[in-house]
This record gives structure tokens, sequence and C-alpha cells, in this order.
């Protein structure tokens, strides 16, 4: 009866272990299994096997491969190329391709914009040639500034023509016109280095802007203007436009 019992639990354990040891293996064999059968990665695939690719790659014309027309916009040149770059963005030889032909187009449109404006001033200067000599005469009498200048000058002006207004009900702008006369004859000093030429400029500014307002300003409807904008006042904004006009275009 002992060695009965003794003999059982061997034998019953060793059964128990094989068969445990044969679920281990089950086990352990499972994700052996999953792994043979596991995806590929990204190494171990074709190289561009599902990824779309860009068919008008080898198009010679840029226009062609990005699919628009030569009178195209530059908002559809822009659309375009977006477009087809979010499309192909994963293919890296499409998107160079259509980044290829985008900056094609841009070059050829800034070397188009660079031509038009070399051709206008080349038929300026031509115009300007076969024009008569009085006009060719006139025309040595003005010069184009920097754009700063003109803009420190339009300032100043503008102040003094804005300081007649605010100022018309309490006096005339006799002052204000002063003042930018000298201004006026200050700057052509500086620019011809002649005080005399700079006041006869200045001076003829002057009676020009004096001339134009008495000549224009009796033909604007008084109802209008404001009520304390005399005569003087509209006379004198025409001088501080032929001041500044003399002062900065003139030589």
């Amino acid at each position: 009866m002992a060695t009965t019992l003794i003999v059982k639990p061997t034998l019953s354990s060793a059964f128990l272990g094989q068969k445990l040891s044969s679920r281990g293996n089950s086990k352990r064999s499972t994700p052996s299994g999953l792994f043979l059968r596991g995806p590929r990665c990204a190494a171990d695939t074709a190289y561009g096997g599902n990824i779309p690719k860009f068919s008008r790659a080898n198009v010679w014309d840029p226009y062609k491969r990005l699919g628009i027309s030569r009178d195209a916009s530059e908002e559809e040149v822009w659309g375009s190329r977006n477009f087809l770059l979010n499309q192909y963005a994963n293919h890296e030889r499409s998107a160079e391709s259509i980044e290829a032909a985008f900056e094609k187009i841009l070059m050829a449109s800034f070397i188009n914009r660079k031509k038009t404006k070399i051709n206008l001033k080349t038929r300026l200067k031509k115009k300007v040639e076969e024009s008569p000599p009085w006009v060719q005469n006139l025309l040595n009498f003005v010069e184009l500034p920097p754009p700063v200048i003109i803009l420190r000058r339009l300032f100043l002006f503008g102040f003094m023509a804005c300081w007649s207004v605010m100022n018309s009900a309490e006096a005339g702008p006799a002052f204000q016109v002063a003042i930018s006369f000298g201004a006026c004859v200050y700057f052509l000093n500086d620019k011809t280095k002649s005080l005399g030429r700079a006041a006869i400029i200045g001076f003829g500014g002057l009676v020009a802007g004096w001339f134009c307002g008495s000549l224009l300003v009796p033909m604007v409807p008084s109802s209008l203007l404001p009520i304390t904008w005399s005569l003087e006042l509209l006379t004198s904004l025409f001088i501080y436009v032929s001041l500044f006009l003399s002062c900065t275009f003139l030589k």
C-alpha cells in the first residue's frame, strides 16, 4: 500500500510535469509563429512599392508638368505646386520634379519682369532723345531724387499746409508761406551750391503757385468750402505744392 502511494504520486507528478512542459512549449511556440507571420519592416519592402509616383516627372515643359497653362496667374501656379506636393510627398523624386518645375516658372517670371522694366526705361530714353530740343532742354532741369528725400519734403510742406488750415480762423498763412519759401531756398542751395540760383528758382515757384491759385480758386464754388477758408488760404495751398515741386524735382 505504501509502495503504491509512493509510486503513484511519482507517476502522476511526472505526467503532470510532462503535460505542463508541453503546455509551456505550446505557449512558447505561439510567439515564434506570430513572429514569423508578422509584417515586414519598411526596409524589407521593395523601393516605391505602393507609393504613388508623379506620372509627368519627365515632362520637359514646366507648365505641362504642373498641369497649368502659360497664362496661369501666380496663385494658380502656387496652388498647383502645393496640390501636387501634398499628393506625392512620400515619393522623393516626384517632389523634386515638381519643385524643379515650380522654380523654372518663377525664374522665367522674374526674367520677364526685369526685361519689361528695362524695356520701359529704354523706351522712355528713346522718346526723350527723339523729342524736340526745347523739350530736352526743359528735361535737363528736372531730376528724380531718392524716395526718402521726396517723403521728407512732402511731410514738411504738408505740415505747413495743415498748420495754415488749422490757424485759418485766427490769422492768414503769411508766416507759414514765408517759412516754406525759406525752406525751399535752403534745399535748392544745398543742391545747386548757388544761393542766387536757389533764390531765383524758389521765387519762381512762389510766383507760379500764387498765379495758379489766383486763377483756379475763384472757380471753386463757395458752397463746397468751409466758412473759415478764405481766398488767401486756398492760394497758399497752391503755393505749398509749387514750392515742394520746385525744391524737390528741379535742379
